[in-house]
């Protein structure tokens, strides 16, 4: 029997009225003598597809809507149609590539089709290549199905024989007469399937009429001459068009500052992202007087069985923070920051990012899409930005041979939320993928310059405390320095 679509997937459909709801991850690789090419990453992608099954299946919709659509394989499977070839004009500048993710990043999933896309990006300066993968979210849930993007990094740059596809074939496709019977046999043997239909029919003609009256209440505003949204940059209406900046950065950085000052990586990390939010809201003008902080959700890492596994042996819940961006020095904020988190510490539910990174089969890309899901999921807390920082592995991976050495998360935007932050630690790197909309934040690039010059006054405070330090005696390390 066909799997159902849950209520949940169902509802981020529903949202892509306004805006994609998928996941992507750009990584970068440097071939070297590997011959990584777009041949062997098709390859690579046949040999693997058997690890992620639902990335051969498509959605069917059930006549009359007697239940959620059901996902089913596709007949008219076409690997060429999902993996494509680009370039860049050589030598393509790393401005060039984001413009280039901003585009794809923008364009929503053909839904007749399996959910998913990769890109194949040739002509980087240097002789780098680049591998974009595009997943929605309803295609990874983090129990049974996994972002591909895991299936295809190795620890090794020996893979061995590509080419050796398996030897799937559809299944036979249902009919509109199986589906309805399928869906009252459910209905009747499953109370639950009922449940989740018109839990399902209720949201979305709860979205429908909130669309409306939001529609009206922007007509009756602009009538009237008053602004019906809130005045905040990060909080606007979302255009269908998308920016992307990447940030790269070096770990031993973050280690130096939490050595010194203590905390976490993580903290360091979030009082960076603070610190990058005050600055760039001071270029344009805006007022902290009346913006004592940004509320942020920080999908984390916890042992709770009362909430959903995952395939990651833990669940993922999103924790609420307050990021004081009023607060002019950047060692206070790093204490407020991690002030905010030791409370969830200490109540031994949380996951240590080493213990994260080393768990098997442990792979970022499936944690930002279970991270974007979870944010999704806290909207009706009313935060102000999601900030998904994952900590990967700390030794170089491959993929076709060849190294990764960049990798950016792109988020997807949640209605009404301009902004959208992702970090990934891996091999001595932290880095930063920022997603905007196009229109309403035109400096994004502006934020990403503001995230170095906030870890660059982290960093000074360090040398500025090593010097205040007495001669002859070391600086205590605080206890909770110890920490990832």
């Amino acid at each position: 029997m066909s799997e159902r679509l849950r209520p949940r997937d169902l509802a981020f459909l529903a949202t892509e009225s306004t805006t994609p709801m998928h996941n992507a991850a750009l990584e970068v690789f440097d071939p070297g003598d590997s011959g990584f090419d777009y041949d062997r990453l098709v390859s690579l992608i046949a040999d693997r597809l058997a690890f992620v099954p639902r990335y051969r299946q498509r959605l069917q919709a059930v006549p009359g809507h007697l239940a959620n659509p059901v996902w089913i394989d596709d007949a008219d499977f076409d690997l060429g149609f999902h993996v494509r070839r680009s370039a860049l004009p050589r030598p393509g500048s790393m401005e060039q590539l984001r413009e280039l993710v901003a585009r794809i990043a923008s364009r929503p999933l053909d839904r007749s089709r399996p959910l998913w896309e990769v890109y194949f990006v040739e002509g980087l300066e240097g002789g780098r290549v680049a591998v974009l993968t595009k997943s929605h979210q309803v295609l990874v849930d983090g129990r049974e199905t996994v972002d591909l993007g895991q299936v295809l990094l190795d620890t090794s740059p020996d893979v061995g024989d590509l080419g050796q596809d398996d030897d799937w074939r559809p299944r036979e496709q249902p009919t509109p007469l199986t589906l309805a019977l399928g869906a009252l046999t459910d209905t009747v043997q499953r109370p639950l399937t009922a449940v989740n239909t018109l839990q399902s029919t209720g949201e979305s003609v709860l979205r429908r009429l909130g669309a409306a009256g939001e529609r009206a209440a922007e007509v009756a505003g602009t009538l009237s001459g008053r602004r019906t949204t809130s005045s905040s940059p990060i909080h606007q209406p979302l255009s269908q068009q998308r920016r992307f900046v990447a940030v790269r950065t070096a770990l031993d950085d973050y280690n130096a500052i939490r050595r010194v000052h203590g905390g976490t990586v993580n903290d360091v990390i979030l009082a960076t992202v603070t610190g990058g939010l005050r600055a760039w809201l001071m270029t344009r003008s805006e007022s902290l007087a009346g913006m004592r902080s940004i509320k942020a959700v920080v999908p984390m890492s916890v042992i709770d069985d009362e909430l959903e596994a995952t395939s990651l042996g833990t669940q993922i819940a999103g924790h609420v923070v307050q990021l004081p961006i009023a607060e002019v020095s950047p060692v206070v904020r790093l204490h407020q920051v991690s002030y905010a988190f030791q409370a969830h510490r200490d109540t031994g539910r949380a996951v240590s990012a080493r213990r994260l990174a080393g768990m098997a089969g442990f792979a970022p890309t499936t944690f930002h899409a279970l991270g974007s899901r979870v944010a999704a999921d806290e909207l009706r807390r009313g935060f102000d930005v999601s900030v998904t920082n994952v900590p990967g592995p700390q030794f170089p991976l491959y993929s076709g041979g060849a190294r990764m050495i960049e990798t950016y998360p792109v988020h997807p935007l949640l209605p009404d939320h301009a902004l959208a932050i992702g970090v990934t630690s891996y091999d001595g790197g932290v880095f930063y993928g920022i997603t905007a909309d196009r229109d309403a934040l035109p400096d994004a690039d502006v934020l990403g310059q503001c995230l170095v010059e906030a870890l660059d006054e982290l960093k000074d405070s360090v040398s500025e405390t090593r010097l205040r330090a007495p001669r002859g005696r070391k600086k205590a390390t605080p206890k909770r320095g110890g920490r990832r």
